[in-house]
């Protein structure tokens, strides 16, 4: 999934702390989603990204369907 949210980011040009920000999710989260820490996010999450950015939540869930072919 986080290769779709840092293509988003780079098309938007914002980084991981402007989308902190801007989903009011703490940057450490977003970290641990860039280091696959995190294996997966709380939908509460990705809602707060999806809606920062502007997207469906389909958009996502593309991406994690892909993850698990």
């Amino acid at each position: 999934m986080w290769e779709k949210i840092e293509k988003m980011m780079i098309e938007r040009k914002i980084s991981i702390y402007q989308l902190a920000k801007m989903a009011k999710i703490p940057r450490e989260s977003l970290y641990s989603m860039k280091r696959q820490r995190a294996k997966s996010a709380s939908f509460n999450t990705v809602v707060k990204i999806a809606d920062a950015l502007g997207v469906s939540l389909d958009e996502f869930r593309k991406e994690v369907e892909n993850e698990f072919k």
